[in-house]
């Protein structure tokens, strides 16, 4: 019980441990803690918060997806083209979305048909997404004219009630609605169960194939969403954009108690670990340490995180074992 709510707990107070280091160690702790910051941090969060929130589910199903950065990439692409050609803008990001929910489909289905594992289909995906990213926009920038659209991440929004952005609170409502589904409803435990074990699952009735292509395509609508909050923060549409995002948003989710073997994870969870990137990089930016450093105390951050994951499941093992041996 001690170490489930070490492990319940320790994002959150891995998060205050790094707010309050860095309001330590800045030159100016107040400008670190000020409202103003606090609205530019949660607007940098939003891209890794609601793609953490698509990778928190494939991994909790025991997959994977090393796609989402080229699909940002692609699906950026698409919503500038379509505001460029005139479409209203909900159809240009309905369209982006849909094209997200179209490539996890099929990344789902090639996992679920060809029996290829998750890693080696995702990649692939990664390289077309990216090209095809770089063909629609000709290699280049694509500029959109204004639209709401722009205005989705601003760190001042109007109208001013509304405190933060409206991506902030978009982030927060698909957070507590995944969050409401992953723990109430029979699709949520049949996720769990898929990654704690396929078999298992399958011979209690689920179609775990269906179930697969159902989960990475609703990740992918996240991701197409994403797509559409990177390109609201560039104003534009960046086939080259977003090289990488698939390791901080893998991050953020193991970083919250997500495990790579699958079974365990939770929204909350994959949140904290997407603010505690955010706040990670803009004391950093505040300290201004080049980018190299910033880097490097991420890529640590990662290793840590995938070792806490693998001393979860060898306590878990022993505790099993424990109970075994007791019964016995």
């Amino acid at each position: 019980m001690l170490r489930r709510w070490i492990v319940r707990i320790g994002p959150a107070l891995g998060l205050i441990a790094i707010i309050v280091v860095f309001s330590l160690i800045t030159d100016a702790p107040g400008r670190y803690l000020s409202a103003f910051n606090l609205r530019i941090v949660l607007s940098q969060t939003v891209i890794t918060a609601i793609g953490a929130i698509g990778m928190t589910m494939i991994i909790v199903s025991g997959g994977i997806d090393l796609s989402v950065g080229a699909t940002i990439a692609l699906t950026g692409v698409i919503t500038a083209l379509g505001i460029g050609a005139g479409w209203p803008p909900s159809l240009a990001v309905l369209a982006a979305i849909v094209t997200g929910g179209f490539i996890g489909v099929f990344n789902g289905a090639m996992i679920t048909t060809l029996r290829v594992v998750p890693f080696i289909v995702t990649l692939g995906m990664l390289g077309i997404a990216r090209g095809v990213a770089k063909w629609l926009a000709h290699e280049q920038t694509v500029n959109a004219p204004a639209s709401w659209v722009n205005d989705l991440l601003v760190t001042f929004p109007k109208p001013a009630w509304l405190v933060l952005p409206i991506g902030v609170w978009t982030a927060l409502l698909l957070a507590g609605l995944a969050a409401l589904v992953l723990s109430r409803t029979v699709f949520g435990r049949r996720v769990f169960a898929l990654g704690s074990n396929e078999a298992a699952a399958r011979a209690c009735g689920v179609n775990t194939g269906r179930l697969r292509i159902a989960i990475y395509g609703i990740a992918g609508c996240l991701f197409g969403l994403t797509g559409v909050m990177q390109m609201s923060r560039l104003r534009q549409g960046d086939p080259t954009v977003a090289n990488g995002a698939e390791l901080d948003i893998i991050a953020a989710v193991v970083i919250g108690g997500g495990s790579l073997s699958g079974g365990e994870g939770s929204i909350a969870g994959s949140i904290i670990g997407a603010l505690i990137m955010a706040f990670l990089r803009n004391g950093c930016q505040q300290m201004g340490w080049p980018n190299y450093i910033q880097e490097i105390i991420i890529g640590v951050i990662i290793v840590l995180a995938v070792a806490l994951d693998r001393a979860r499941a060898t306590w878990a093992e022993r505790s099993a074992a424990a109970v075994l041996a007791s019964e016995a």
